[in-house]
């Protein structure tokens, strides 16, 4: 009921604001494209405030004098003006070579034909000391080493259609003194728009927001393949994103929540509905593996993923999170090297006393993928133990090609190294679903086929509950001793299931119950 009255509300709350900032005081906007880039939510980007043309604060926008200098005074200016103003960068290359500092109720908008760039000579902002850096790495840790940082800041915007772009100057790693690692880093922030403009080469991360609420993008493109992460949504609420297009290297558009704000937050809320994501190394979507507060309250639809080096959909409780209510539909994956990847650990990384999590409540609805022969690993769903099973999984309509070409593996329970990655755990006994600590799981209407003979079972369920499939179709290797393979499972059903050919189903049963 929670969610639903969440989505009624958004669904009638953004129209209305949409309107508003579509009907401009007459001459508003006169030497500016301010309403040409798709329409934000947030009261700084309203048609009735007053814009200020960096070029007016000294900027060249010649690509080789310093900018900073006159952005940060537009800024200022815009931030002192009643109400907030936009900051207007209109075309040209304005180089930045120190940090921008965003304050509130200002909108950046960035014109077509615009682009901030960065600099490489290390005169960025210094990181600020951060008493819980030991909780996670280097990068989420301090946040005044970027292009673009602001703190504890409320109505912001970044809109228009032109391209912050670090130019090949922010690290992947840690920074040296005066370097930079991200293009925007805000944290605790409420009412942030991150609308229609180009992110390019942006270090460790295109955008890392932390601790914000009420966030809306749309029409966003964030291109750091020849780097990491894409956008970095961490400990953050309400959060609608549509037609995002990320391609990334490392993650691209991954949910986290850690420990850097010193406390455990709570993340949720968040709509994703049209989206293009590719990473060349890791994860395409992805929960983690922060995962230090709750997650609750996730849809995502119309998500097309073209490559994933580890999970197309990925999703992790490393830390004590528990994840629920999250809910993919319409999705479709290609060139990942594993298609759905669920998985419960311990490594506890955060402040406190926390304890092992929980994942419940995850459903799939029409999803289509395929896989890559190397690396591949079998779609998984690994709890940690009996007390800590993931639970109340149910997959409609997922139908998965995978690579195959396997001879014939033990059909015990792979090794588990306790990382988060899908190479954590061994080779899966099964070219299909390997499902382990698991309760509450079942599949309608679905199906795994192969693009190369295997010689492994098509699913495996292992030390579970209940699991059930309901017209299940499964193509057979021509040396799998079996489809369905059932190990200690309380209560299994199969029915109306079948092969590709429309034989029936091999079930192996040990230590296990029918219910059906």
């Amino acid at each position: 009921m929670r969610r639903s009255i969440v989505r009624v509300l958004r669904q009638s709350l953004f129209p209305l604001v949409a309107l508003v900032v579509a009907v401009p005081a007459a001459g508003a906007f006169a030497s500016s494209t301010a309403l040409a880039a798709p329409a934000a939510s947030h009261p700084a980007t309203q048609a009735a405030l007053p814009v200020f043309n960096v070029k007016n604060y000294g900027a060249a926008g010649n690509g080789t004098h310093n900018d900073t200098s006159a952005i940060n005074k537009a800024i200022v200016a815009a931030n002192a003006a009643s109400g907030g103003g936009v900051v207007e960068v209109p075309s040209g290359t304005y180089l930045s070579a120190n940090s921008i500092h965003m304050l509130s109720n200002v909108t950046i908008q960035l014109d077509a034909g615009s682009t901030i760039v960065g600099s490489g000579a290390k005169t960025y902002d210094a990181p600020e000391p951060n008493p819980y850096d030991k909780y996670q790495d280097y990068g989420h840790s301090h946040f005044h080493d970027a292009m673009i940082w602001g703190d504890k800041l409320s109505n912001i915007g970044f809109t228009g259609s032109g391209t912050i772009d670090g130019g090949g100057h922010l690290v992947p790693g840690t920074p040296a003194s005066g370097q930079a690692d991200k293009i925007i880093s805000l944290t605790r922030c409420t009412g942030l728009t991150l609308s229609g403009i180009t992110l390019r080469r942006g270090g460790h991360f295109g955008a890392l927001v932390n601790g914000c609420t009420n966030v809306v993008s749309d029409h966003l493109t964030i291109a750091t393949t020849g780097n990491r992460d894409g956008w970095n949504i961490i400990s953050t609420t309400n959060v609608t994103i549509t037609n995002i297009k990320i391609a990334s290297n490392d993650d691209a558009l991954v949910f986290k929540s850690d420990w850097a704000l010193g406390k455990t937050l709570p993340s949720g809320h968040v709509s994703v509905d049209g989206a293009v994501l590719s990473s060349q190394c890791c994860n395409a979507l992805m929960f983690g593996s922060e995962t230090c507060g709750p997650f609750t309250d996730y849809t995502f639809n119309h998500i097309t993923i073209t490559g994933a080096g580890k999970s197309g959909l990925g999703m992790v409780s490393m830390d004590g999170a528990d994840i629920s209510d999250v809910h993919y539909s319409n999705v479709t994956l290609s060139g990942v090297s594993s298609p759905i990847m669920e998985k419960i650990g311990n490594r506890l990384r955060c402040g406190g006393t926390p304890t092992a999590g929980h994942i419940s409540n995850v459903t799939f609805t029409n999803v289509t993928g395929s896989g890559v022969a190397s690396p591949q690993y079998s779609p998984t769903l690994w709890g940690l133990d009996a007390a800590h099973r993931i639970t109340g999984v149910t997959f409609d309509g997922v139908n998965l090609t995978l690579p195959g070409g396997s001879g014939a593996v033990g059909t015990g329970v792979p090794s588990d190294n306790g990382d988060y990655n899908p190479n954590s755990i061994g080779t899966r006994p099964a070219y299909g679903w390997y499902l382990h600590n698991v309760d509450g799981i079942q599949f309608t209407d679905s199906s795994v086929r192969l693009a190369a003979d295997d010689a492994r079972p098509a699913v495996i369920a292992n030390a579970a509950g209940t699991v059930g499939f309901n017209g299940f179709t499964v193509q057979r290797g021509s040396k799998s001793p079996y489809d369905f393979g059932f190990q200690n499972v309380s209560g299994y059903c199969v029915a109306n299931s079948k092969t590709t050919a429309g034989g029936a189903v091999k079930v192996s049963s040990t230590g296990s119950s029918s219910t059906c």
